[in-house]
């Protein structure tokens, strides 16, 4: 029975290592807009020189990141289960509701798991739910940044300015929660 144990164990851990993104099915699907960036591409973008300090703030900020990942669509169907999966890997992976958002029939949520001090986040989720023919977007950014950096990365993403509004103000993921 050991021998049976410590190969089943043996087996499993390559997928624990090398899991994927609870998101990661929507990859590839003909219905959403997938943007995945990953720890090499923000490697070699953060070793770019540039003089300009705006730009050195940017390179400074990509070389904390781990992966990003967008999706949109705007298929219903697919919305519901995006809502789902949401719902069940917050309870999974602990993050806290930094923010909600009601703005025009649009519900933003965003979720981070902290870091080290009250701007520092490990993670941050944000699932944009349009209403009607609306795309809905869920972004997922994991690695160890400071979350008032994060809007200059994502200007130019879906979702980045409702990203950058609802952060804007935001004293991080123990200061202010937002409106309720």
């Amino acid at each position: 029975m050991k021998k049976f144990l410590i190969t089943v164990v043996l087996a499993l851990m390559p997928s624990v290592f090398f899991a994927q993104s609870a998101f990661d099915k929507y990859d590839g699907l003909d219905e959403v807009t997938a943007v995945i960036v990953n720890k090499k591409m923000f490697e070699m973008m953060g070793s770019v020189k540039s003089n300009d300090k705006e730009a050195q703030q940017y390179m400074s900020l990509v070389k904390k990141l781990d992966n990003l990942r967008v999706f949109v669509t705007s298929s219903p169907k697919i919305t519901s289960d995006m809502k789902l999966t949401s719902s069940k890997y917050l309870k999974s992976a602990a993050l806290e509701e930094l923010m909600r958002v009601n703005d025009g029939g649009k519900n933003i949520r965003i979720y981070v798991k902290s870091g080290g001090s009250a701007t520092k986040v490990k993670e941050l989720l944000m699932f944009i739910e349009g209403g009607g023919k609306d795309e809905t977007v869920l972004m997922s950014l994991k690695g160890d940044f400071d979350l008032n950096d994060v809007s200059a990365l994502t200007d130019n993403l879906p979702g980045g300015d409702a990203l950058k509004k609802g952060l804007k103000g935001s004293k991080g993921p123990k200061g202010s929660k937002g409106p309720k």
